[in-house]
């Protein structure tokens, strides 16, 4: 065990939580992108809602087995984020026959953000991010009264 893990364990989930909160407010500044990517019959396709997946950064057999067996001998080493996946719940259909990307029936595909779940999320993150910043001020707090120890 090192006198480390927490402070390890704190910055991966910093890292973590910074390119969540980035990956969110990239889905409110696209609410209304029409024209993002390019689908495979050359039309183009609104925005797709992206979400930020996070795993425990130790998937090791020993961590498998300490946790069977009830061991709390290897102390949590943090996250990892294992992919940023797009939402596939199905576009907004929205009524407006005078904007450029309506179909024939005067419909138009908006992306399936939705503002006040991306200010949730915002939120949530932003509040994790304060959390881990707050446990790695205790854990360095604790490893400096450790050193004034020796004085």
């Amino acid at each position: 065990m090192s006198i480390f893990n927490a402070l390890n364990a704190s910055s991966s989930a910093l890292t973590a939580q910074r390119l969540r909160m980035d990956v969110i407010s990239s889905n409110i500044a696209n609410a209304n992108t029409t024209r993002a990517t390019v689908n495979e019959n050359g039309e183009f396709e609104p925005y797709r809602r992206k979400m930020v997946e996070v795993a425990p950064s130790d998937n090791s057999f020993k961590s498998f087995l300490n946790k069977a067996t009830n061991s709390s001998s290897n102390p949590a080493t943090g996250v990892k984020v294992t992919g940023i996946v797009e939402d596939e719940e199905p576009f907004k259909l929205s009524y407006d026959p005078t904007h450029p990307d309506a179909n024939e029936a005067g419909y138009v595909q908006l992306p399936n953000v939705d503002p006040l779940k991306e200010m949730v999320d915002l939120m949530s993150a932003t509040r994790s991010y304060e959390a881990n910043i707050t446990a790695l001020n205790a854990s360095k707090s604790m490893l400096m009264k450790a050193l004034e120890i020796g004085k």
